[in-house]
């Protein structure tokens, strides 16, 4: 028979294995709460070192603000510098761009340093040279695997090396490895691309900055993984693979002086006497060494390169030519690069045609500052543009979308109305869905055959999942024409351009306040003006290999661009098409054609993205597009997703045994933009009003990414319940076994008293 003590006084054993217990989980409970207060600490010495003058340089993926100080061992360095040089050449249609990355390191470590950067979409990397010291290293195209093998081999080896590699069309990367303490290295690409022409305005656009892309989280699904069906599973399909490497470390202009300096010089040779020259979002000093040439450079010397920069240059009065012939001799090949403007047709020569028009605007977080100003009056320039026959409506989307109406309405008076205020309205916030208001704006709900339909897309393009939205414009389009909008400082045009592409219509950019008017009435002089269809082309005595293969429509004051390998030049290139409801054609003696450089490279590039429209189309298998492209980059030696550029000097520079430290490099917030909306507010907060502002965002999608972990959330460790538990139950052991004691010693003493 059990009793509550032994002879001798002492406690029974169950009672004191209840006091053991309870004290155990007593402590343990105590002990965790010490470390998740410790770990709060540290959460808090995080976040509040974010605001001080040195902070951490965070990763890619997990960017919101970031320094030129590195922390090591408790101290701290100054984190490798960058510096740009870009030096253009114009020749005509085409222009030739050499782009000098400057990378010092002033650490005492041995340094591998990553750049993310920022080209334009349809340029041909095809040059790769990297400077040490009077060494000069050139680069050779290989596979992509390959190349990169070739430069972690000698990143481990200790041998200076550099990579270029494509993550998307306009978006590249730069890997340095094994730069010395105070050594510099100069990293040189170079590329070739065409001239852009809209009437009689011709320009270039060299993109700096590289926007914080919004990535959708992965889809995780229920597939069957048994072959006899038996079994079912999860399986997550990721929309953007490589969202690391095209988020590099984003620096809070609030916190960090801009990085990255840029000076820019243009030899402009335009091939005829020039009249305007203009740079739109910089100040440039522009000389004129004779009528056909200018040379513009940055007034106010190196510039933060926080927006891209655009160069727009007109003929003199009366010297604009309509028909643009070029040619080049490469192997045994002859290449062909025409630019021919069909003839206008005024609009009171032609019955209008009733229109439905579809406006998205994005009003999403990196609309922010003065893109959502841009957008918004982008969208009631458009609005007050409505003819009465028309019929439109308004889509706004960030990670939600609003339709304000159910279907197309009149554009009357009340409705346009309803639709201004709605406009004047919109704020910006959330993240970028862009591909479910894609597809809401695609949906033909009419399906009236005698209107024209046309969406046009406002947005900046920030996007990382651009192929779900291919995708959705191929699978949806039917008799839509998408017109994009490119909003900001810095808008993904290879979005833009290839989305347009797609749709059949145009892109149009617009980078100010001031631009707004001026491009949306560019815009609508399409939207209302007939587009030249049915066009055809043909070369009467050479065989001739074409792209586009599938030659688009051509909009109000747009050129016709053919590009062509031929083998040989002779006889004559026609042209035919439609004008409206007229018949249209052209003839052009091929041995017209004046010199021009580069026009293979710019062939093979049309060509590359030839194979991926087919392959969004499905006209080709991913196979077949990827053996396409394959073999196109690697006999004309470009970069592409497929082939990357790589240089290494074979002689060790790095002492064995001495360690390599990993750094990526930080860029700018592109101008304009408001790095709250986009990344959150900073950490200005008491740390209550911090824990309830991270327990209200659990319930609202972030900016840039749906579910990222903010580096200056304070989040307490997941044993904190657990621990808490722990001390209950251990005190309610203690107190029973404190009741246990009281009622034996209550118990013994009636006893003796007996």
């Amino acid at each position: 028979m059990d009793t509550y003590d032994t002879a001798d006084g002492d406690e029974h054993p169950v009672l004191g294995r209840l006091i053991k217990l309870g004290l155990f989980l007593l402590a343990q409970g105590v002990a965790v709460m010490l470390v998740a207060f410790v770990a709060l600490l540290v959460r808090f010495g995080t976040a509040w070192s974010a605001t001080a003058e040195h902070a951490s340089l965070l990763q890619p993926g997990e960017a919101r603000s970031g320094s030129l100080l590195l922390k090591e061992d408790g101290a701290y360095t100054e984190a490798v510098r960058l510096g740009t040089d870009i030096e253009i050449t114009v020749s005509g249609p085409t222009l030739r761009a050499r782009v000098t990355q400057l990378f010092r390191n002033p650490t005492k470590d041995w340094v591998a340093a990553t750049y993310v950067y920022p080209l334009a979409a349809n340029g041909a990397v095809d040059t790769l040279k990297m400077v040490v010291g009077d060494h000069v290293i050139v680069g050779d195209i290989k596979e992509r695997q390959q190349a990169r093998v070739i430069y972690e081999q000698a990143r481990s080896a200790g041998q200076k090396a550099a990579l270029t590699e494509q993550e998307r069309p306009n978006i590249f990367t730069n890997s340095v490895a094994n730069i010395g303490p105070g050594e510099t290295v100069l990293v040189q690409i170079e590329y070739q691309e065409p001239v852009h022409q809209t009437g009689d305005e011709y320009s270039l656009r060299v993109p700096l900055v590289v926007a914080p892309r919004y990535n959708p989280a992965p889809i995780v699904q229920s597939v069957d993984f048994r072959k006899d069906g038996s079994g079912w599973g999860a399986a997550t399909s990721d929309p953007v693979p490589d969202r690391d490497r095209i988020s590099p470390p984003v620096l809070d202009p609030a916190r960090h002086a801009p990085v990255n300096p840029t000076s820019i010089t243009v030899r402009l040779k335009a091939g005829f006497a020039l009249g305007e020259v203009r740079s739109h979002h910089h100040n440039v000093k522009v000389e004129s060494p004779d009528d056909t040439t200018r040379i513009v450079t940055l007034a106010d010397g190196a510039f933060a390169a926080d927006r891209d920069f655009e160069l727009t240059w007109k003929p003199a009065a009366g010297m604009a030519p309509s028909v643009g012939l070029f040619r080049e001799h490469v192997g045994d090949s002859d290449y062909l690069l025409a630019f021919v403007t069909p003839p206008g047709v005024e609009q009171a020569t032609q019955k209008p045609l009733p229109r439905e028009v579809v406006f998205v605007i994005d009003n999403s977080g990196s609309m922010g500052g003065t893109s959502i100003v841009q957008a918004k009056a982008s969208l009631l320039y458009a609005l007050g543009r409505l003819q009465p026959n028309d019929r439109f409506n308004v889509i706004r989307f960030d990670d939600t979308m609003d339709v304000l109406f159910p279907a197309s309405v009149p554009a009357d008076a009340a409705h346009v109305g309803e639709a201004t205020s709605f406009v004047s309205d919109l704020q910006a916030r959330g993240g970028t869905e862009m591909v479910p208001a894609m597809r809401a704006a695609l949906a033909d709900k009419i399906s009236d055959s005698s209107m024209v339909r046309q969406v046009v897309f406002l947005t900046d393009g920030a996007i990382g999942n651009e192929q779900q939205l291919f995708e959705a414009i191929t699978a949806m389009r039917g008799r839509s024409r998408v017109f994009m909008v490119g909003i900001g400082s810095a808008p993904n045009t290879h979005l833009m351009t290839r989305a347009a592409e797609l749709g059949r219509g145009a892109f149009t950019h617009i980078g100010s306040v001031e631009q707004v008017e001026e491009r949306m009435r560019g815009l609508f002089a399409k939207l209302e003006n007939p587009a030249v269809t049915g066009l055809t082309a043909r070369f009467s005595d050479a065989k001739a290999d074409i792209t586009p293969a599938i030659i688009p429509d051509v909009y109000r004051d747009e050129p016709l661009v053919l590009a062509a390998r031929l083998d040989k030049l002779a006889g004559s290139l026609e042209i035919k098409g439609r004008v409206g409801d007229r018949p249209w054609s052209v003839t052009l003696p091929l041995q017209s054609a004046a010199e021009g450089m580069g026009l293979s490279k710019l062939w093979a590039k049309r060509k590359i993205g030839d194979a991926e429209v087919a392959r969004a189309m499905r006209e080709m298998t991913p196979e077949e597009s990827d053996k396409a492209i394959l073999a196109l980059a690697l006999d004309h030696q470009i970069v592409t997703r497929l082939t990357s550029l790589v240089a290494v000097d074979r002689t060790p520079s790095r002492p064995e045994g001495e360690p390599l430290k990993l750094s990526d490099l930080p860029i700018n917030l592109p101008a304009g933009w408001d790095f709250e909306k986009v990344f959150g507010e900073r950490p200005h907060l008491t740390p209550t009003q911090l824990r309830e502002r991270h327990a209200d965002a659990r319930n609202q999608p972030s900016a840039r990414q749906p579910k990222p972990a903010a580096p200056d959330t304070i989040r307490l460790p997941k044993t904190a319940t657990s621990a808490e538990l722990k001390m209950i139950a251990g005190l309610i052991l203690i107190v029973l076994a404190l009741i246990l004691f009281v009622f034996n010693r209550r118990r013994r003493l009636l006893a003796d008293a007996a």
